[in-house]
């Protein structure tokens, strides 16, 4: 975080005034002193919180507006050295009789966010850090006392159960829900939806954030999952994940991907159930990405129905690419009437559309 001092002192007044991008609705939860006016600009801020403009010729001098509290004044400053590139932050403290330096502090999240992201501040993203590598030690030392368990049902569950694994399945429940519970709360709709456990089905969700998958295992249903053949070298969790039968993928090669809807097609003849995320991959802004029509192509082929499912909030308590950080928060799990159909293209846009309603009613 870069951090750089100006002295305000009076100067001419200040023109072509823009707003940096990402300060807005910073009316809808504070309240405001009057409006400010300087030249052709009214400037609407709080009485401690002051915002910062530049001109709109980068190649000047950058210009700086403070708002004074108790005075409907502005003051203006110039600095060479100091470049406006984002959003910037200051704070000062103000006497009746003397001004004090501002600090004006540069923000690096200021260029990550996207729509309906939001990020702490620097003092709650070391809390949040902090919750993070807290629920990273209670699940490592979780899986390695679970393992065992598996380690030893293993050999019986492939001679009586190898293709649903309940045995194995029931384990990662009470993994994913012990990792869980001290750091945030689920709330599940429309477990009625569900198919009978013996039932095969395809099953699919949005994707948000890592603890999608947490968040699923909780319900306890035998459902294969598709990844990426990398996660499987990984100690302890690669380890769970073949004994639980999760399927492998290679992205980018198309051998792979022929060779995983095979395997799908065969454990869904033998009574499994799979699981897809038709987005391909985790969303960075929160928004519900375009879906592949493979999960829906396997169901028509198989004339087995499709149960969308809804998560909400899983990108708020841990958002994509930031997996060190934890934030408390409730995530739901809507899960909705399954669908069946003959065209792919169909049962494609009818689950998207379930998703996508589902996650502006409740977001």
């Amino acid at each position: 975080m870069a951090v750089a001092s100006l002295l305000p002192h009076p100067g001419r007044p200040c023109s072509n005034f823009s707003f940096l991008t990402g300060l807005r609705d910073v009316s809808s939860s504070s309240s405001l002193s009057p409006f400010h006016r300087h030249g052709k600009l009214n400037i609407e801020s709080p009485l401690h919180k002051h915002a910062i403009f530049q001109t709109a010729n980068k190649s000047g001098p950058t210009c700086l507006a403070i708002s004074m509290k108790q005075n409907s004044s502005s003051w203006c400053c110039s600095s060479q050295k100091v470049e406006f590139n984002r959003l910037y932050y200051f704070q000062k403290s103000y006497s009746p009789h003397t001004y004090s330096r501002p600090t004006i502090v540069r923000s690096e999240l200021a260029e990550t966010g996207g729509s309906g992201v939001v990020y702490p501040l620097p003092g709650q993203e070391v809390l949040s850090k902090i919750r993070g590598v807290c629920f990273y030690a209670v699940t490592a030392v979780v899986a390695i006392f679970l393992i065992q368990l598996m380690f030893v049902a293993h050999p019986l569950v492939l001679l009586f159960d190898r293709y649903q694994r309940k045995a194995h399945h029931f384990v990662a429940k009470l993994w994913s829900m012990w990792s869980i519970a001290p750091f945030y709360r689920i709330e599940i709709t429309g477990l009625e939806n569900l198919p009978p456990p013996d039932t095969p089905a395809v099953y699919v969700s949005n994707h948000q954030s890592f603890l999608d998958i947490y968040t699923l295992l909780t319900l306890g249903r035998g459902f294969k999952f598709i990844s990426k053949t990398e996660i499987f070298l990984f100690p302890i969790i690669g380890w769970a994940m073949y004994m639980l039968g999760v399927i492998p993928l290679k992205r980018m090669d198309s051998r792979s991907q022929l060779e995983t809807l095979k395997r799908c097609v065969d454990l869904i003849k033998k009574g499994a159930s799979v699981f897809f995320f038709p987005e391909g991959t985790r969303s960075k802004d929160g928004k519900l990405g375009a879906f592949k029509k493979g999960a829906f192509s396997l169901a028509t082929k198989t004339k087995i129905p499709v149960v969308p499912i809804t998560l909400v909030g899983t990108g708020k308590v841990m958002p994509a690419g930031r997996e060190i950080s934890m934030n408390p928060g409730i995530v739901k799990v809507i899960i909705h009437k399954p669908i069946e159909g003959n065209d792919a293209e169909t049962l494609c846009n009818m689950a998207r559309k379930m998703i996508s309603h589902t996650l502006d009613v409740q977001g």
